[in-house]
Formats: structure tokens, C-alpha cells, sequence
């Protein structure tokens, strides 16, 4: 959905987010906001791309779990793109490697889910303005984070990649299968197929040999 801007010096935001419900309660929030404009919606991340390009907003609000291209990867391409982007990520998740992998990709602010609107509008206000906002619970992470509390994935190779997806990377290197993998982690080979789909995704490879190439190269396998 595209709605033409109109009235000047308004924030022109984009939002992406596959729920519906959510989306119209934004639109709904942002009818009674006069300094930021809903200028267009999208229900996946290659949409969302799509818009960026089209519609140069000021800020993107963007969902990290989306169907198809996930906001992560959505917020790489925009960023590539147009560095001058600013996208605000938006999700339920508030794990550090989220935090981070949103960070690497560009993002220049995160809010949870569970914030309140006021929380929300401050922090896209920031980012259009310039900042870098991640919000008090992030704020917190981070600061536990550089002062020594952990480490960037603990110095290990793509850092975009959660624990568990680096140890099934580690282990489709070795040459296991699917089923393998999915019998030495306990783990259904439907979450395994769901946990090699984002991996090949934030690396940016169309199949298994691509994978293998990369993690070997890292280090990975041996």
C-alpha cells in the first residue's frame, strides 16, 4: 500500500511488517502524530526494498521476522543502496545476536515490540534527526556488552549468524546431511531445513556447496 506525502517538513516513514493487524495500528497511532506521515506499507522485505527505493522515506520501520527475505537482510539491501538510509528495526525478538546482526546490516535504531508508542515515536524521531537510538532495554545490553559482559560472537566467524546456525554451518562444512544434523542436535529436520534457509539467506548463497565454500574459508569444517 502507497499513500502520495503531502505537507512539508513531516517525517516520511515506511513500514515493514508481514502483520497486518500490526501495520493498521501504526497507521492508526501515526493518524493522530502531525510530524510523522505513513507514506507506505509492504508485507515482506524484498517489498520493502522495493519501496525504499521508490518512495526515499525518511525512516523505515522494519520487522526482523518476515517471510521470504527477513528485515535483516531487507536492511542490508537497503542500506547498499542508499548508505544515507535510516531504518529502525522493529521486532518481538531482544537477543543480543538480533541486536547485533541489525546493527552489522545498518540499522540506526531498535525498538521492541513491547514498547509503548511513545517510546517508539521518539526513537524514529531521533533517526530521522540523525541519531543512533537502540532504546533503554538495548542501551542496557549494550553497555553490558562493551564493558566486557561478552564479545561480538565471541570473535567467530559471520557474527550475523546465531549460535546455533553457526554450529549447523559448522557441521553441513563437515559434510553432514540433513538428517544427520538433525539427529546429532535433537533437532526436527524441519527446523533444521527452517535453520540452513536463514543461514544461506544472511550469507548470501543459493546452495549447500556455496555454504561450504564460505565456512572452510573461515575455518570452519576441518
Amino acid at each position: 500500500m502507497i499513500e502520495q506525502a503531502s505537507g512539508k517538513g513531516r517525517i516520511r516513514l515506511l513500514i515493514a511488517d508481514d502483520h497486518t493487524l500490526f501495520r493498521q495500528g501504526i497507521r492508526a497511532l501515526l493518524a493522530s502524530v502531525p510530524d510523522i506521515e505513513l507514506v507506505g506499507e509492504a508485507a515482506e522485505g524484498a517489498e520493502a526494498v522495493a519501496l525504499a527505493a521508490q518512495l526515499q522515506p525518511d525512516v523505515v520501520l522494519m520487522d526482523i521476522k518476515m517471510p521470504r527475505t527477513n528485515g535483516i537482510e531487507a536492511t542490508r539491501r537497503i542500506m547498499r543502496a542508499d548508505p544515507a538510509a535510516r531504518v529502525v528495526v522493529l521486532t518481538m525478538l531482544e537477543d543480543d545476536d538480533s541486536v547485533f546482526a541489525a546493527m552489522r546490516a545498518g540499522a540506526r535504531g531498535y525498538v521492541v515490540k513491547g514498547a509503548d508508542e511513545s517510546e517508539m515515536l521518539r526513537v524514529v524521531r531521533a533517526v530521522a534527526g540523525g541519531e543512533a537510538l537502540f532504546g533503554p532495554g538495548i542501551a542496557e545490553r549494550l553497555m553490558g556488552f562493551f564493558s566486557g559482559a561478552g564479545s561480538l560472537a565471541g570473535g567467530q566467524p559471520f557474527p550475523d549468524l546465531t549460535a546455533r546456525e553457526r554450529e549447523i554451518l559448522s557441521l553441513i562444512a563437515q559434510g553432514y546431511g540433513n538428517a544427520e544434523i538433525a539427529g546429532r542436535l535433537y533437532l526436527s529436520p524441519k527446523t533444521v531445513r527452517n535453520h540452513i534457509s536463514s543461514i544461506f539467506d544472511k550469507l548470501q548463497v543459493t546452495d549447500r556447496s556455496q555454504a561450504i565454500v564460505q565456512a572452510r574459508e573461515a575455518g570452519m569444517g576441518h
